[in-house]
């Protein structure tokens, strides 16, 4: 059995306590407040609770960690209040409910994401799915990790075999026309696309060889810093459309097995040039 490492077992245990609240919530889900934080950008009862719980048990897990938190933004670290965020401090990077759009239709494919970012690097990561009790955990240089079992992403080689996932834009997001060029590039090259509303589940889905590879733009980078950490521990590889390691802002994320990155950072910075919206 793998032990799991001190920060591993902070992170699951917020994890699982605030995946208690949203279960109750989810049994529950037409009853709660909403709001719109933005076109098609919702917020919901349970999210605020979930992110309420998750800054408690970590802020005690390590008090000296700074939080960024997807509905409170920065936050300094408890020794001492007044301290702006800085890049040099350890911080966690939280998102309470990743997937609030399936969470709010009833659609069980959610999760809790947290990762420990330390000198601007992230250095370990959990997502966890609570209505499968699967915690998928990475930390860097050990590996990654579904519960006990070692991840390995898929050894597929070629783009025609391989199943891909991706999110959509919603009104609001910018990059409509990279969207149209992408997907008219990749469905007929591949196997099939995946679209299932949570990109921290996509990503460590990739790294655990369900899907052969994920692209999507205009993320935040508490939707996709676990599991870019679970990809790349898993063997994978992550970049931007140009193949530079900035998918961590999450504008712009490529994130598969190595042997087919090349050809998907290929069709997807083609595709975006030809729409003219390639990154920068």
């Amino acid at each position: 059995m793998v032990l799991k490492p001190a920060i591993v077992n902070v992170m699951e245990g917020a994890a699982r306590k605030a995946a208690r609240a949203l279960v109750r919530d989810f049994g529950e889900v037409e009853h709660l407040q909403v709001s719109r934080k933005g076109p098609s950008d919702f917020v919901s009862a349970a999210d605020l609770r979930a992110e309420k719980i998750l800054f408690h048990e970590l802020r005690k897990g390590r008090p000296g960690f700074g939080l960024t938190m997807e509905e409170s933004g920065s936050l300094p670290r408890a020794e001492d209040p007044g301290a702006p965020e800085t890049a040099g401090t350890d911080r966690w990077i939280v998102d309470p409910l990743d997937g609030t759009t399936n969470f709010l239709h009833g659609v069980p494919h959610f999760a809790v994401s947290i990762a420990h970012e330390e000198k601007g690097r992230v250095v370990a990561g959990a997502v966890y799915q609570p209505l499968t009790d699967e915690l998928f955990w990475a930390v860097r240089g050990s590996g990654a990790f579904l519960n006990h079992r070692r991840l390995r992403v898929s050894s597929r080689s070629v783009m025609a075999d391989a199943l891909l996932a991706t999110g959509l834009p919603y009104r609001g997001k910018p990059k409509h026309p990279a969207y149209g060029a992408t997907l008219e590039a990749i469905l007929p090259a591949v196997a099939g696309v995946r679209r299932f509303g949570a990109a921290s589940l996509d990503l460590a889905w990739v790294a655990a060889g369900r899907y052969d590879g994920f692209w999507e733009f205009d993320l935040e980078t508490w939707d996709v810093a676990a599991g870019l950490l679970l990809v790349r521990e898993a063997g994978g590889s992550v970049s931007d459309a140009r193949g530079r390691d900035r998918a961590w802002s999450g504008a712009e994320v490529l994130a598969s097995n190595t042997a087919l990155h090349g050809d998907l950072r290929r069709v997807v910075g083609d595709a975006m040039a030809s729409a003219g919206t390639s990154g920068e």
